[in-house]
């Protein structure tokens, strides 16, 4: 039977395997790269002549004690005609942000916001792009020393999130001179592999945070204890939260874990315990192309009332 998190701490299966003497990934093969190109950017990628909104970048942040000696990249979008004297925005926060955040990217986040937006299909939203940290020094477990990612996003604590609640959002707020919407129904939290993961931890631990989850080839295998999710999902009390998932055929297969499997029973659990969740199941790769053809759709559903 699984374990639940405390215990699977307490046993020290969070921490990353040694890598030297595991097997190496299998290549791609060129038919995985012929189906991951048929996606491109949703239409609401290029939008119209249309009022656009502004995005800031704050570089190099040094702001967290609860991930100290660390440094990140943050940007921070806000809708066109944005007053905080008179607006309290919807909240879209985005792991990795440097990768949903460009106009010329595969999903172009800040470009789909502005047509959502002027078509009236999203109410005025923020968007917080942050990258995660990179430490100054190894990160506590030795693992990946080069960097933080793993030891933020696949750690299936709170940490993360408490991140989120008590140092980032207040730091946006206060550069910004508002406070967002507190309603979780209005706060969406996306990422992409480990970032994916990261965003549903987040808002498992905290639904009142974050009540949307948007996950793009999440990483539910056995990095630091993702892999039990299923069965948590299966055998806790339901989560106030709606949760799109998406995953292909050609996601990553190596020595953690089945992506495309693993996502396939995070889908089939949310069903058992009657969430509502939509599950998008592709020809794609580990990527975010098949993320960004489908994203404008899934903002629409997640923020949908119905």
């Amino acid at each position: 039977m699984p374990l639940d998190v405390e215990a699977f701490i307490a046993h020290g299966l969070d921490r990353l395997p040694e890598n030297d003497n595991l097997p190496k990934p299998r290549a791609f093969p060129s038919a995985a790269m012929i189906d991951d190109n048929q996606y491109n950017p949703c239409a609401e990628a290029s939008p119209r002549s249309i009022p656009r909104g502004n995005v800031k970048k704050i570089r190099d942040w040094r702001g967290s004690e609860i991930f100290p000696s660390t440094t990140r990249d943050i940007w921070i979008y806000t809708p066109p005609e944005f007053d905080p004297q008179k607006m309290q925005p919807a909240l879209a926060l985005f792991n990795d942000g440097a990768g949903y955040v460009h106009r010329a990217g595969s999903v172009c986040a800040p470009a789909v916001f502005d047509s959502l937006i002027d078509a009236k299909e999203l109410p005025p939203i923020v968007g917080i792009f942050v990258n995660p940290g990179t430490p100054d020094e190894p990160v506590p477990d030795g693992t990946y020393p080069d960097r933080g990612r793993s030891y933020e996003y696949d750690s299936i604590t709170p940490r993360y999130v408490n991140f989120i609640n008590d140092e980032l959002i207040p730091m946006v707020e206060s550069t910004l001179g508002c406070e967002l919407n507190a309603d979780p129904r209005e706060r969406l939290i996306c990422g992409m592999s480990s970032g994916g993961i990261c965003a549903f931890n987040a808002a498992w631990h905290d639904a009142s945070a974050f009540g949307l989850v948007l996950s793009h080839c999440g990483s539910f295998t056995n990095i630091r204890g993702g892999h039990n999710y299923p069965y948590l999902v299966r055998t806790s009390v339901k989560k106030p939260i709606r949760v799109f998932l998406q995953s292909g055929k050609h996601d990553l297969d190596n020595w953690l874990g089945n992506w495309p499997l693993a996502n396939q029973q995070l889908a089939k659990a949310l069903q058992f315990a009657d969430y509502e969740y939509r599950f998008v199941y592709g020809e794609g790769m580990h990527s975010l192309r098949h993320a960004g053809a489908i994203f404008a759709d899934s903002l629409r559903w997640l923020f949908s009332t119905e």
